[in-house]
């Protein structure tokens, strides 16, 4: 094993001769004119040496937005493990007398982003080997795992409705196998022109209001079909046109994801035919000490969850995994604590951490900020790390159609000499564009490297992939 991972750094980072001064001139004249000297930020690192080849502005903090999940990535990876998994738990507590459980039934939840409503299926049939057909008492979640806010540091109102916006707890479920825990898919079908169109939620929950005043138009109009989230509530509104053969889906946040999840499992249950009495209610509550687990349901390990979180930039993974650390670390399962144990294993790793300022792990917060020769580090010290081949290949890939390949850079890159010549994170908030991670130039020889740029008035992914191209071809 030692050997083959020997082998792998010797491919991935065997270097040739090449003529630096030069190659830092004609990058030098490409980031000046595809982006200027303003408001933008560039690092290129030899990723043997770790030495520092060419920077722009690269002492200056800017915002990383999602490139800002590398950190969280290789933090999760060395704190928790990459065998980690997260678990959610069936409890009784009660008497059973005949098919009949006189008392209470709790799940509890530790953060599991894989936590399916199709999961629960399982969970009734554990009920069902003890006998159990009716439950006289209550559904209780636990998710006191985590504690704190729900909602991500720097989260703006009007974004709460979207699945990058998501409230995460330790019982939050997810619509797909991209696990965007914490929010829904919800179908527009058209119907008969001017009348209303059919509205689906995926996964059906009750627990829910849905407004329609959607409208079905004539094919080849256009679809303005908008969902949103009422504020603090979780009535979802549905607006716009949808035409004829068009159909139409979107994600939606949910606004109490424990509470959403204990509706999908009881509606799980009664489907399965066990029922439960109509003074039944749904709650949070800590497990009692003496309940009885009947059941657990295990997520797929951290290795595996890490491709999907890095190809496909998914926030709510980020949310949970930085809580999780914070739990892990300092036992509090809050997004402070998490970002505390993300500033300590900067430090134990040698990242100047004073150059950073976190708010939280997905990047979604204007407030971060890092200099761009620290993320670059960050590249190269992750390098040395034991996991560093999962960190590495769950990195999306230029030029790559597969999503769970190319993931966020499937469309860049996708002609050659550029095609399979870039590992690298993207990320974009609001006039912020950046991309950060490694090149392969067409001399053989493999880069570390960060591009920042902020209070872009025009989406800047076309000038940084300019940039990119240029250490390929030229270095």
């Amino acid at each position: 094993m030692k050997k083959n991972i020997i082998i792998f750094f010797f491919l991935l980072f065997m270097t040739v001769p090449i003529s630096q001064p030069r190659a830092s001139l004609n990058l030098e004249n490409v980031v000046q004119n595809r982006l200027g000297n303003d408001n933008i930020s560039v690092s290129v690192r030899d990723v043997v040496t770790g030495e520092i080849l060419y920077e722009k502005n690269g002492e200056i903090a800017m915002k990383p937005a999602s490139t800002l999940k590398l950190l969280t990535a290789a933090a999760a990876l060395d704190i928790l493990g990459s065998n980690f998994r997260f678990h959610t738990k069936l409890y009784i507590d009660g008497d059973i007398e005949g098919q009949i459980l006189d008392g209470d039934i709790y799940i509890k939840g530790e953060g599991d982003p894989t936590l399916q409503k199709r999961n629960f299926e399982a969970f009734a049939d554990a009920l069902k080997h003890y006998g159990i057909q009716s439950v006289t008492g209550n559904l209780y979640g636990d998710d006191t795992v985590f504690t704190g806010s729900q909602l991500t540091p720097g989260v703006a109102t009007s974004d709460e409705s979207y699945y990058y916006a998501a409230r995460t707890t330790a019982l939050t479920m997810s619509p797909d196998n991209d696990y965007d825990a914490g929010s829904i898919i919800i179908h527009v079908t058209p119907s008969s022109i001017g009348k209303a169109p059919i509205i689906q939620a995926d996964p059906s929950l009750s627990g829910m209001t849905v407004i329609n005043q959607a409208k079905t138009v004539a094919a080849r109009e256009e679809t303005t079909i908008e969902i949103e989230r009422q504020h603090r509530s979780d009535t979802i509104v549905i607006t716009g046109n949808v035409p004829v053969g068009e159909p139409f889906k979107d994600w939606v946040t949910l606004y109490d994801p424990t509470i959403n999840t204990l509706h999908a499992v009881k509606e799980t249950f009664e489907d399965s035919g066990i029922s439960f009495a109509t003074k039944s209610e749904i709650k949070r509550k800590k497990v009692p000490i003496d309940a009885q687990m009947i059941y657990a349901k295990h997520s797929v390990p951290l290795k595996n969850l890490i491709v999907p979180f890095l190809k496909l930039s998914n926030n709510s993974i980020a949310d949970i995994l930085v809580k999780t650390i914070g739990k892990e670390t300092y036992g509090k399962g809050r997004t402070d604590y998490g970002v505390k144990a993300l500033t300590s294993y900067g430090t134990a790793i040698g990242l100047k951490m004073d150059q950073w300022n976190l708010e939280d792990g997905s990047g979604i917060s204007h407030e971060n900020r890092v200099t761009a020769n620290e993320l670059s580090h960050l590249l190269i010290k992750v390098k040395y790390e034991p996991n560093f081949k999962i960190f590495y290949e769950s990195l999306p890939i230029g030029g790559r159609k597969d999503r769970l390949i190319g993931g966020s850079l499937r469309k860049r890159f996708q002609v050659e000499p550029y095609k399979n010549h870039v590992v690298a994170k993207t990320g974009s908030i609001s006039g912020v564009y950046t991309l950060a991670g490694y090149v392969k130039s067409n001399s053989g020889k493999t880069y570390a490297f960060t591009i920042m740029t902020q209070n872009q008035s025009i989406p800047a992914l076309n000038s940084i992939d300019e940039v990119v191209k240029n250490i390929i071809s030229k270095y």
